[in-house]
């Protein structure tokens, strides 16, 4: 099955031809997700026009559009329904009216953690299983499940896929979705500021040289020796711990699939987690395994062929 794929960021989108497991090109442009996402669908369409020409294919060459959505999605309806700041307009745009004006094809729209979870479980580090729980920890904090080989969506939408709102500390900091002391407003990039912001003595820490500091800089600092960036490290990895048993406990996985910008310090990571997991869930049956996703930034578009192969059965 070949389909057009796009998945969209805050900065960035990435647009993309994939077969099966294979993406046969792929092109990343700009975006600005304050400017809205209809002033970004005409670049999105020469641009997978673009591709489509370089490799020597036609547009009814593929099943359809796909587009993973960093927001609440009905893929029922291809519609989305919340965007929590970014691309606001989308909700009022009828955008299975635009895949067929503009590319002659059905669209279809997904949450963009879901699509990595597809992504994941199609070709990537959670093959072989049907029971999962991916957490992408970056900017944000995802976190998506899947039962019994099926997304969990819910009636309206949203069931398993805000693991990142998952509250971890009942007196913890506002967060983005509304709610106070989130794992997304404990451990996140948009948040590490914050932290770093309140914390004692962090103006005399090595992280005080840095303009902007990300989990790049913090984990750096942190096997220098830092000893608020160390404090700091802990608390984070501490949170997603919390949120790792919780998940865990809500969605009964075999596996969690750990991704996102922060899983470049994986080998600090996992063992953590993995440990963490094995000591505090409650799992009679047997251990739940802690992996690194496989796919990086490419999992998102190789889930665009079996959420095709979904609507074709549903």
């Amino acid at each position: 099955m070949r389909a057009l794929t796009i998945d969209l960021g805050g900065t960035h989108a990435t647009c993309g031809i994939v077969e099966d497991q294979t993406i046969l090109a792929q092109e990343a442009i700009a975006a600005d997700c304050v400017q809205g996402l209809a002033a970004l669908l005409p670049a999105i369409r020469d641009t997978l026009r673009k591709l489509a020409k370089e490799n020597g294919l036609s547009l009814k060459d593929c099943e359809g559009v796909v587009a993973g959505f960093p927001g609440l999605v009905d893929t029922r309806t291809a519609r989305v329904l919340s965007t929590n700041a970014k691309y606001e307009d989308a909700p009022g745009l009828d955008l299975p009216a635009w895949g067929r004006e503009a590319l002659g094809l059905p669209l279809t729209i997904e949450n963009d953690a879901r699509m990595a979870l597809l992504g994941e479980v199609y070709a990537g580090a959670a093959r072989g299983f049907t029971e999962v729980v991916m957490m992408t920890l970056g900017t944000g904090i995802g976190g998506v499940a899947m039962i019994e080989g099926k997304l969990l969506r819910g009636k309206h939408a949203q069931a398993g896929c805000l693991g990142g709102h998952i509250p971890v500390l009942f007196t913890g900091r506002r967060c983005t979705c509304g709610a106070i002391g989130c794992a997304e407003a404990e451990a996140a990039g948009w948040s590490l500021p914050l932290i770093l912001k309140e914390w004692p003595g962090a103006s005399r820490s090595a992280l005080s040289k840095y303009q902007q500091v990300g989990f790049k800089e913090l984990f750096e600092e942190a096997a220098a020796g830092d000893a608020v960036a160390l404090a700091v490290r802990d608390r984070c990895l501490g949170v997603w711990c919390a949120a790792a048993i919780a998940l865990v406990h809500a969605y009964d996985p075999e596996i969690i699939v750990l991704g996102g910008g922060v899983m470049k310090s994986a080998l600090s990571i996992i063992p953590i987690l993995q440990s963490h997991v094995e000591k505090y869930a409650w799992t009679p049956w047997g251990k739940v395994q802690v992996r690194a996703a496989e796919l990086g930034n490419n999992a998102a578009l190789l889930g665009a062929v079996p959420l095709l192969s979904e609507k074709r059965r549903s």
